[in-house]
């Protein structure tokens, strides 16, 4: 039986870094081999321009809506191509369309006594990504970074001086 995949989860794959690309592809293929019921993991963003990262930092602060970020433009690594946020589709009906989002970490929708979430944190973990879940400050369950040793700031000179792969907008690690 083949594995289902979310088609905008494999389109937004090809947005990231090259670096990470592939091994992306290999975490999905991992993660969707371990969800093995009614639910999808579906990568909501990777990939995000400067004025995207601008418009979510003012949303809650000078648009409506609640806050989302604490980052800027330029401030998260969603901006380089080097980050992943996740959110699980649920098949609340069993008809394959897997209509319903989900945040909660704790819940067992593929019924193997294992929460979702956390069986997708073990996969990014296993290939060495940091999971927001983690942090102490600022608990941010549905991202996934992966920095190669850098700072935001080293990452943020890089692609003002133009520090990228060529014919890209992609920064040099």
């Amino acid at each position: 039986m083949s594995v289902k995949k979310d088609a905008l989860t494999l389109q937004r794959i090809e947005l990231l870094h090259p670096s990470v690309r592939q091994e992306a592809k290999e975490i999905y293929e991992e993660i969707c081999e371990r969800l093995n019921g009614r639910v999808l993991c579906r990568f909501a963003f990777t990939l995000r321009t400067f004025a995207e990262q601008d418009a979510l930092y003012a949303q809650g602060r000078t648009t409506k809506g609640a806050k989302v970020t604490n980052a800027k433009g330029g401030q998260s690594w969603h901006n380089y191509g080097l980050a992943i946020d996740i959110v699980m589709l649920h098949d609340k009906d069993g008809n394959g369309t897997h209509e319903t989002a989900s945040w909660d970490n704790k819940i067992d929708f593929d019924g193997d006594n294992v929460a979702d979430w956390l069986e997708v944190v073990y996969v990014f973990k296993l290939f060495g990504w940091e999971w927001g879940g983690d942090w102490v400050n600022f608990k941010d369950t549905p991202h996934f970074q992966k920095t190669f040793g850098l700072t935001i700031a080293e990452a943020k000179k890089r692609f003002e001086t133009k520090q990228l792969i060529s014919g890209t907008n992609y920064i040099w690690l």
